[in-house]
């Protein structure tokens, strides 16, 4: 049998009813899921959503509010023991919805770095005009200050999650600046130009902010603040404009006509643009698959974390990452 993919069913806003709900969800869609927590509250919202799956105790949940330097103390909890079960091999990939930086330093401490990778790294897929409908962002908030040799990992662990999760063949590169010839940009910038010129990637160069969205790069690489703050925007973009066309769209009756009529197309614009789409971010440098959702993730975004990570295990990736240097 398969190994499962082990759920942090303690993490998140919503937790353990969304995280259970997406969990049985996912088991429904083919994908083994194993839940880690406090035994007795999941197995009671188990009999409550009338669903079944196995459990492994953990008595210790690390809360939104607490810092990550708890995870080395705290090792029975949740997100901890899911770690565990990957680095014994009894699960394929941990998901959790809970508090990044203590998912982060459970992964780094547990897993272990990947061979030839300094810094592991956020991997952020964003909907864009690119041909496979998603530009990857990397550091997406992992590393706030990082050097030159970082940014050149982490565009080497992009590329390969680009060509084995996206099916993009050989990923166009680009490193994000001010500007897009070579001398734009700040001092990172500047001294990682050279080595992404000579690395052997399909670099394409310089990508500015507003070409982010577009179909210049299919990988941009960045440092963990600005890569954050980049995807912050976008999210918090897409959801102000979709309030913009919902008051336009409800403002007469002839702008409710034109509403009911294009609903469908409406739908599905919406879904692309949902962050659940996608579920959760992987932490990529880490020995094994290591997933971070948002906290106010509903069981749309767990369930789709689940077959995210699940096609990540299979997807030998973890493997491929040991030979970036």
């Amino acid at each position: 049998m398969n190994a499962p993919v082990a759920l942090d069913a303690m993490g998140g806003d919503h937790a353990p009813r969304e995280t259970v709900a997406g969990a049985l969800l996912a088991a429904a869609a083919g994908v083994p899921v194993v839940l880690v927590g406090d035994e007795a509250r999941l197995r009671q919202e188990l009999a409550a959503q009338g669903g079944e799956l196995p459990v492994v105790h953990a008595p210790e949940v690390i809360d939104m509010h607490a810092h990550a330097t708890e995870v080395r103390r705290r090792r029975q909890a949740s997100i901890n023991v899911a770690m565990r079960l990957v680095r014994e091999g009894e699960a394929e990939a941990a998901v959790s919805m809970g508090h990044s930086g203590a998912t982060m330093a459970a992964a780094l401490f547990t897993l272990g770095r990947v061979r030839g990778i300094e810094r592991p790294a956020i991997l952020a897929e964003i909907p864009s005009e690119a041909p496979s409908g998603r530009v990857h962002l990397i550091d997406a908030g992992a590393n706030a200050d990082v050097r030159p040799q970082h940014l050149l990992q982490f565009a080497r662990m992009g590329a390969a999650y680009a060509e084995r999760m996206s099916g993009v063949v050989r990923p166009r590169v680009g490193l994000l600046s001010i500007g897009e010839e070579p001398t734009k940009g700040n001092q990172l910038v500047l001294e990682a130009h050279p080595l992404f010129a000579e690395s052997g990637l399909n670099f394409v160069g310089n990508v500015e902010g507003r070409d982010v969205l577009a179909d210049a790069a299919d990988v941009i690489v960045t440092d963990g603040f600005t890569g954050n703050v980049v995807l912050k925007l976008a999210e918090g973009e897409a959801k102000i404009l979709f309030g913009w066309i919902k008051q336009a769209l409800t403002s007469s009756l002839k702008a409710k006509l034109g509403a009911w009529l294009a609903k469908d197309a409406l739908r599905s614009l919406a879904a692309r643009m949902d962050p659940a789409e996608y579920g959760a971010m992987p932490l990529l440098g880490v020995r094994g698959p290591a997933f971070i959702g948002h906290g106010a993730s509903d069981r749309r975004a767990v369930k789709n974390a689940l077959l995210r990570a699940h096609k990540m295990a299979r997807s030998g990736l973890v493997e491929a990452l040991a030979a970036v240097e």
